[in-house]
């Protein structure tokens, strides 16, 4: 898996574009400043979008070659600065109870259980859990995702998933992903917004 996101993430162009994630965006824009942790997050662009609004960012990725890309964005959007560590999920060494949001878009893992156990612990009481990812409807379109069911989401997953959270929202939709050249059309995500 290492290599084809290596691969993918190496091509000059942003495999999902440089603007953020409309869900993420949207979700944020309602929040006070503080601080931001985003696992998996490939080539940076929510990370930049969230500085440039004044967060402090922490970001994670296993990819070298998104983590050069993430930093180019941040230069080219004003020199901005966040960090962003080189590591898989399981090496992720981040202060417990610590962050105001944790933001998992498209996180798709065959860790997810993990992840999903580790963004809870990561944030403070009272903080917020973002997810946007693709359902297991996502196999009936074209517009990206993985293709093996298992790495796709549902509501009683993501309810067994985030069942300590204190306040749980989850929704399904079906919408238009114009994100790079990975993710385009019509799209089964499910989302999720939770409160510590």
């Amino acid at each position: 898996m290492k290599d084809f996101w290596s691969q993918r993430f190496a091509a000059q162009e942003y495999a999902y574009g440089e603007q953020p994630n409309v869900f993420f965006r949207q979700q944020l824009d309602l929040l006070p400043v503080g601080k931001l942790l985003l696992p998996a997050e490939g080539e940076g662009r929510n990370a930049v979008y969230a500085a440039c609004k004044g967060w402090e960012v922490w970001a994670y990725d296993f990819s070298e070659a998104a983590r050069e890309k993430a930093m180019s964005l941040a230069q080219k959007c004003g020199e901005l600065h966040f960090r962003y560590d080189l590591c898989t999920h399981q090496e992720a060494s981040y202060p417990e109870e610590y962050f105001d949001v944790v933001a998992l878009i498209f996180a798709h893992t065959p860790e997810r259980k993990l992840l999903h156990e580790r963004a809870v612990h990561w944030l403070r009481p009272g903080g917020m859990l973002l997810l946007e990812g693709f359902s297991k409807k996502q196999l009936h379109y074209t517009s990206g995702g993985p293709k093996q069911e298992a790495l796709l989401f549902d509501r009683a997953m993501l309810k067994s998933d985030f069942q300590s959270l204190s306040t749980f929202e989850i929704e399904e939709a079906v919408v238009v992903l114009d994100e790079g050249p990975y993710h385009q059309g019509q799209a089964a995500v499910i989302r999720v917004v939770g409160r510590k």
